[in-house]
């Protein structure tokens, strides 16, 4: 099976259309048809570009502070968003393989294949801006020396982290392994589990 090898493909393509506009505001057609998991597969890698930029903004020294405070609560919801994402994910995997017969001795895998796909999204985007660090013409040679060597740590890790899905959904169809979907329960998005927002009152 080569699905995280195309899941890779579909998010090194969205992490491009995304610096198309650079803009965490911008709005942009999914290309792919609704309901499919290359659809949800855009959209989390689109999440995930608009949240890597956030964070770059965040971190200006100069940030007007209500400014920053508005988007650290952007940035809440955005990792709530990519969570719901990623949960979507593990509930098309867990349909595909329901029928699948589990051997006796399969065992579970510590991560579940769409919280791997998750990596593998946040991957695409670190070797998208490592390269960009490398092809700077105003940077030293010492800092484009380094990251040269830590894209090729990423390119490895790449090539790692696709086969290793891409055998965790071939042992799972094959009833190897087995998979269970734990629901994330943030705590601090919810008033009833954030002391802050339900008063802390016994």
């Amino acid at each position: 099976m080569d699905f995280a090898k195309n899941s890779f493909r579909i998010f090194e393509n969205t992490t491009r259309e995304y610096h198309r506009y650079d803009d965490v505001d911008a709005k942009v057609e999914n290309p792919y048809e609704a309901g499919t998991i290359e659809h949800t597969l855009f959209a989390k890698n689109w999440i995930d570009a608009v949240q890597w930029h956030l964070e770059d903004i965040i971190r200006d020294p100069e940030i007007d502070p209500v400014e920053a405070l508005a988007l650290k609560r952007r940035i809440d919801k955005s990792n709530q968003d990519r969570t719901d994402m990623v949960e979507e994910l593990d509930t098309y995997f867990r349909e595909k393989y329901k029928d699948v017969a589990v051997d006796s001795d399969a065992t579970i895998n510590t991560e579940s294949p769409a919280w791997a796909l998750d990596r593998l999204s946040i991957l695409a985007l670190k070797i998208y801006h490592m390269q960009a660090e490398v092809d700077r013409t105003d940077a030293s040679e010492e800092h484009l020396a380094k990251c040269r060597g830590k894209l090729a740590v990423l390119l490895e890790q790449r090539g790692d982290l696709t086969t290793a899905i891409d055998q965790l959904l071939d042992d799972i169809a094959a009833g190897k392994k087995y998979m269970k979907v734990y629901r994330q329960m943030k705590m601090y998005n919810d008033p009833a589990t954030n002391p802050v927002l339900y008063g802390n009152k016994q």
